[in-house]
């Protein structure tokens, strides 16, 4: 993905610093090699089985440590389970990364794992800098020889990286950008973490178009051309070129800090009145970009779309009574509300909506007579799998066309659903104003992209009644706890997702106030207004 990185050694230092496991004198096992113990053993010795020992740990990770602060990855290599995936990435860490020196200082064992802090020296046409960042290791049993060994995984190098990834030290094949927000203000991963792959993905799309100039790095090479490098050090920099995004410095500290309170979060804030995205959050913040690329059942939060295709048919409107008993069953699949709530027959179909009543949505599937209705609706309508163009990569999720049951689950938000907080805030926005306008990160006279555009748009009519359910779920329903503290005009859609072999449902919210829409959720969070509500009301407070 970049030129420039030069595969030559000068004077590599590498010391490994006595910690946790009692360092002494070992010397290095140069036996035949194999991958997964499949180096030669005695016929007459006896094959060890069972969970290696502690004393097998400690000396195993000693003696990867030692041979990998020496420089020698081959004789590191050997002591994994998988010497010639692991021999490449070893040696390549002095060859291709240009690490001059480095200090492997181990932590106490815990378990079969072994952490412990990389410092480091990275060297490349005079240029220097040093490097620093912590991993762990574990210590199997190999499988034909019964030797202790490394569990190699690429994180073992580096924690970033990935299954046929590769380190690299060289001219940047991109100039570096400076993201800015919509208002001119700088955007860094440092300052804001969720922003490091999407700030990579933006750099490799749009670096060379920018105006700056290439600097030197030590960089992540991805297996697949086609994603982003990522870069972990600058040893010189570039002239970077300006990149002015559609983001709000404001609404993504408040994001970033939101999904800290999770172990597994993700929140989109989507301006309605012109799809712009104000901001993106991941916890965690590194790698796969959940909120924007992620693919799941979204909940009860889906039935914004359900409501909107059942009120455009005709079948209910917001002040109309429905049942909501406590089951309901269609095609041999009965459908509960959470708790087995009921409500009275009386009551409106703004309740049902409100209270996140399932059987009330399901009760009216007889009367559609067409059992894609709802996909047609979230194509048409909300714009979801049109291929939109964001600026980078995204999914723009997905209600697939079923029959019978399968389609009485989509009414509700599970079964073949798919959906991300991208997806979810750009429903919101789209019930907000009437009019899918497809969401975009930079905007689109950057490079003159197609965006994605909707069929058509819901009438004044439909779109005054969908809010107006919303504002009495803030209000008084499931969200009214959630976003107590969001100012404006605001309303929101709570969503719990079951999981199979998950103990607990995700937690799914979205949210508007005013001219802001944003969706979050949080992984085992439970009930959307207890986790992912609190993340979708703290981004609306910032951004409104």
């Amino acid at each position: 993905m970049r030129s420039g990185a030069k595969v030559a050694v000068v004077g590599g230092v590498f010391v490994l610093v006595a910690g946790g496991l009692g360092y002494g004198a070992y010397s290095v096992v140069l036996g035949g090699g194999g991958a997964d113990g499949t180096e030669s053993a005695s016929a007459s010795s006896e094959v060890r089985t069972g969970p290696p020992s502690k004393s097998e740990i400690e000396e195993t990770a000693k003696g990867f440590l030692k041979a990998w602060a020496s420089g020698d990855g081959t004789a590191a290599a050997l002591l994994t389970n998988n010497q010639d995936i692991a021999e490449p990435l070893l040696t390549g860490y002095s060859e291709e990364a240009h690490v001059t020196k480095a200090v492997i200082t181990p932590g106490p064992a815990v378990g079969t794992k072994v952490p412990y802090t990389v410092k480091a020296t990275v060297s490349y046409e005079g240029k220097t800098k040093p490097w620093s960042y912590a991993s762990e290791l574990t210590v199997v049993r190999g499988l034909t020889t019964g030797k202790a060994l490394v569990d190699w995984q690429p994180t073992v190098v580096h924690p970033q990286l990935t299954e046929g990834a590769s380190l690299k030290t060289g001219e940047s094949s991109t100039a570096a950008i400076e993201a800015v927000d919509h208002n001119g203000k700088v955007l860094d991963k440092e300052k804001y973490p969720s922003l490091g792959p999407i700030l990579d993905s933006l750099r490799e799309k749009y670096g060379d178009s920018t105006g700056g100039s290439p600097g030197i790095e030590t960089w992540i090479e991805p297996a697949d051309a086609q994603l982003p490098d990522t870069t972990l050090l600058t040893l010189a920099k570039g002239k970077p070129g300006r990149l002015r995004t559609t983001l709000d410095a404001g609404a993504q500290a408040a994001a970033e800090k939101a999904v800290k309170q999770f172990s597994g979060a993700s929140v989109v804030a989507v301006k309605p009145s012109t799809g712009s995205i104000r901001a993106v959050a991941n916890n965690p913040a590194t790698g796969f970009n959940a909120a924007m690329q992620g693919k799941q059942a979204p909940g009860s939060t889906l039935k914004i779309v359900t409501a909107a295709m059942l009120i455009e048919k005709g079948l209910v409107s917001a002040n109309s009574p429905v049942e909501c008993p406590k089951e309901a069953t269609w095609q041999s699949r009965t459908f509960h509300n959470l708790g087995n709530f009921a409500l009275p027959p009386t009551d409106t179909f703004t309740t049902s909506f409100a209270r996140s009543c399932n059987t009330a949505f399901i009760k009216l599937i007889d009367d559609t007579k067409d059992d894609a209705a709802l996909a047609k609706e979230a194509r048409d309508v909300f714009g979801i799998g049109l291929d939109w163009k964001t600026g980078i990569t995204s999914v723009d999720g997905s209600v697939p066309e079923e029959t019978g049951g399968a389609a009485a689950e989509q009414y509700i938000g599970q079964g073949t659903v798919q959906m991300n907080a991208l997806n979810m805030a750009s429903i919101t926005a789209t019930a907000r104003t009437g009019t899918f306008r497809q969401p975009v990160i930079v905007p689109r006279d950057l490079d003159d992209r197609q965006l994605a555009v909707a069929s058509r748009s819901l009438s004044q009519n439909v779109t005054r009644q969908l809010n107006d359910m919303m504002r009495a779920t803030a209000s008084w329903g499931t969200g009214k706890a959630a976003m107590a503290s969001v100012g404006g005009d605001k309303g929101a859609k709570t969503g719990s997702a079951e999981v199979d072999g998950q103990g607990t449902s995700n937690s799914w919210f979205t949210g508007f106030s005013n001219d802001l829409a944003a969706a979050a959720v949080v992984q085992s969070g439970g009930h959307g207004g207890d986790a992912a509500g609190p993340v979708v009301a703290a981004v609306l407070r910032a951004g409104s």
